[in-house]
Parts: structure tokens; sequence; C-alpha cells
């Protein structure tokens, strides 16, 4: 069967993650990688129904209740504490206190409430919210779910403007919708981020998404969230306005995604965010000139989805913290105690602790 960019991409990390077990290479490295903790990411808990489909490119994004319930434990079992963000920069500044982890969401999914809070309650242990301040209105455009509709819509085809020539690409076959959606998806994200949400309204129109309805859908509204922040084991922190990539916006463009969504959360929720997570988080959609920006703006710390575990050194870095994801495609407890170790993100980032470049 032909494989996708994507699925050879899981292939080779999970072969690495499997070599690192077997061989204890990751134990053996823990004493100089594994730092003073970690910040896992996630997005989605949802329940597993049914045989899983072949196209389903953002099942990345998706962890099951079991499986993340399973990962609380075996942290705790760890012996690391699972603390809030605020205490995470408090041991950062610090140097005190043990290990520690910390567990956060981005986009504000109504499962988080449905299927993650309990299992957090149930364990009397924190987590934090990251909220695009657009999407609880049900304003927010989810594109990335929008596009792997209109793929699986499209009966034979799907069709798109690409430099004023009609990009055609097959959606016949599982293997097609797969492979289409890979190179549609990075091909948009290196568009500027106007040109390519006009892309995806133009093809979510033709396919019949209704970009509005997915967002209220899928995303907690106001109230939810107000629900959610009365728990005291909740943090909300913010994602920007309109999830839209900082890197490739004009400064004083980025900058105002920065302070209105704090402004827009503390309005609505009562209390001023000083915890942000920057949209992609990749280092093409947040760098140094956003991670200046953030804290200018008056927030405490900022993650982004650069692989890592904590040092020390990120006392002097705190609103450009990695993160290490909890992706739907690895879901298998061997992978995650390899992760505590953070032998793989070692070896990831050629042994750098900091990367804030």
């Amino acid at each position: 069967m032909e494989k996708t960019m994507a699925k050879g991409k899981a292939a080779v990390m999970r072969a690495a993650l499997t070599g690192l077990h077997r061989t204890g290479a990751g134990r053996l490295l823990a004493p100089f990688t594994q730092g003073q903790g970690l910040i896992f990411m996630l997005h989605r808990v949802k329940p597993e129904t049914g045989v899983p489909r072949e196209f389903a490119p953002n099942r990345i994004l998706e962890v099951s209740p079991e499986f993340l319930g399973d990962v609380l434990d075996q942290v705790l079992e760890a012996g690391l504490d699972i603390v809030t963000l605020d205490e995470a920069a408090e041991r950062l500044t610090h140097g005190e206190g043990g290990r520690f982890a910390c567990f956060t969401f981005d986009d504000g999914y109504r499962d988080n409430k449905e299927y993650a809070l309990p299992l957090f309650q149930a364990r009397n242990v924190p987590f934090t919210l990251y909220i695009p301040t657009a999407y609880p209105s049900g304003h927010g455009e989810l594109w990335w779910v929008a596009l792997e509709e209109a793929i699986d819509r499209a009966p034979d085809e799907v069709s798109i403007d690409r430099d004023g020539d009609t990009w055609r690409l097959p959606t016949g076959t599982d293997a097609d919708k797969i492979r289409t959606y890979e190179k549609i998806y990075w091909w948009l994200r290196a568009l500027p981020e106007e040109t390519m949400r006009a892309k995806i309204r133009e093809l979510a129109e033709r396919h019949g998404v209704d970009l509005s309805k997915q967002c209220r859908d899928l995303i907690m509204t106001w109230d939810e969230l107000r629900d959610m922040a009365s728990d005291p084991l909740v943090t909300m922190g913010a994602h920007t306005k309109d999830h839209l990539a900082l890197a490739k916006l004009p400064e004083k463009e980025a900058l105002a995604q920065i302070v209105e969504s704090a402004d827009r959360i503390e309005a609505e929720l009562g209390e001023r965010p000083v915890h942000f997570a920057y949209p992609y988080g990749d280092p093409g959609s947040a760098g140094p000139r956003d991670f200046a920006l953030t804290e200018g703006a008056g927030f405490r710390t900022a993650v982004t989805t650069r692989k890592g575990m904590l040092f020390p050194a990120h006392k002097d870095h705190l609103t450009a913290l990695p993160r290490v994801s909890l992706n739907g495609e690895f879901q298998d407890l061997s992978y995650t105690a390899l992760y505590l170790t953070g032998a793989p993100f070692a070896i990831w980032n050629g042994f750098q602790q900091v990367d804030a470049a």
C-alpha cells in the first residue's frame, strides 16, 4: 500500500522510539536529558469507536480518555508532580522543587469538558486550556478540519486555484485523500495567513462545508468556558484571537492578536490570562520577535510546539517554552515512558537544551 509522507515519518519515529525502549538507552540517558520537567500538549479527547478510518489526518490531534488517564497515572507513578504553569514558572525561576509535568490543551474543544476534565478531577491535578477567542463565539475557522471534510466529500478530485492555475488532486481512494490532504495542507501553511484562509473558505463553500457550524459543533461556548474556569484545577490561557501564525503577521497585527485575546478572556471570564500558546508553535509560526511581544504584553509564560524538556536555562526564556505532544498516532505507554526520560527530544535537538532562536 502506498504510504504518505506523514505515515512514513510516523513509522520512522515509532522505530526510533522502539529502539530506545528495547535497548534501555532512554533510561541510561535520563540523568542527562530529563531536565526539570515537561509540558504536555493535547487538543482533543475522544473515545475510540468502531474501526478507525483510514483517512483521518487530524487523528494526530485526538487521544482516548483511557490513554490520557493512563498517562496521568504514569506521570504520577514516575514521581513527577503535576502542577500549574504558575508553579512551573516558579520552579524554573528559583530552581526549587522536584521534577514536574504540566498538561495543556489547545483550542477549547468541547470534548475537553466532557472527557478530560473528569480525569483531572478524579486525580485532583491541574491543567490549562488555551483559547483562540474568536472560537467560543462560533466565528473561528478550524481550517484543518474543514480541509479534511472537503476532501472526504469530494468523490473524485478536489480543485483549488494555485498561482493562477487550477490544481486538481485525486480523492477517489483513501490513499488518494491522504496524499491530497498532505499536499494541500503544507502548501496552505506556507501561504500568507489571509490568503490561506481565503483559499479554505473557497474550498469549503464548493464542497458544502459550513465553517461556522463546524466551530460551534466542536468548540465550547463562553458559558461552557465560564463553567470550566470556575473549577480551581483549570487555568485559562490565551491562544490569539483568530488562531493565526504570528510570525507571518506585521508586528502591529501580531501584537493585536495577542493583546485582544487577553482582553476578551478577561472580559468574559473575569481574570486576565498570564499564559499563552502560539498557534502552530513551530519556528516558522513563532520566533524571537513574538516571544518578546508576549512578554511585553504581560504574559508570564508562553508555549511553542518545539519538542523538548524544561531545563534550568529556560528561566530566561519563559515565553519560548517547548512542549511534548501526546499524539493520537502514538498512544502507547512505552512511548510516553520514554518521553519522561527526555532522551528522544535530546536526540531530536542534537542535545541542545534551549531552542529560542
